[in-house]
């Protein structure tokens, strides 16, 4: 994908999931099969996920290189990033304690909706500083994944919206 392209589909991921939050009802928001997480924390989780990349992409460029270096390999593709996500989840891979959310509840719906939307609105701001190339260049450490140019990253993004949004409906089948 282009940088355009993941824009767009940054926006799309995060607007399907914030309006599949949006419609539920106050015990769909709060509901959660045991040792899963309802959706109010699956959005807090993905607020904790997206923080750290906003900032990060705000960062000049000489202070990534330095702090995380610079990428020794091609950006995989779309479909290869997922997949390499999926295995590492089916590993047993897991979110570390600093993306674990707390309990969330209803009320908080509207502030933690808002703040998700400022976190994917900053990182396609902030995606229109970078030139085409530098997304294959320059990498941000991931807690699963490892080191990833910031193409994986955005690719990454993307898709943990949707991987969570499916896990809500999931989840919510069984109720």
């Amino acid at each position: 994908m282009k940088k355009d392209q993941i824009k767009g589909a940054l926006t799309a991921s995060y607007l399907n999931f914030v309006s599949n939050c949006d419609s539920l009802t106050k015990d769909e928001f709060e509901y959660a099969p045991e040792g899963k997480w309802s959706a109010g924390q699956q959005m807090e989780h993905l607020i904790k996920s997206t923080s750290p990349l906003h900032k990060g992409m705000g960062l000049p460029k000489f202070l990534i290189k330095l702090k995380f270096g610079k990428a020794n390999r091609p950006s995989k593709t779309f479909d290869q990033l997922v997949e390499r996500y999926k295995e590492n989840l089916s590993l047993g891979g897991v979110a570390s304690a600093a993306f674990t959310p707390q309990k969330v509840d209803f009320n908080q719906k509207e502030k933690l909706i808002n703040q998700l939307q400022n976190n994917i609105e900053s990182i396609n701001q902030k995606l229109d500083k970078w030139a085409e190339a530098q997304l294959d260049e320059f990498i941000f450490p991931h807690p699963l994944l490892g080191k990833i140019t910031i193409r994986e990253m955005m690719y990454f993004t993307i898709h943990h919206a949707d991987h969570h949004r499916n896990l809500i409906k999931i989840y919510l089948k069984g109720v």
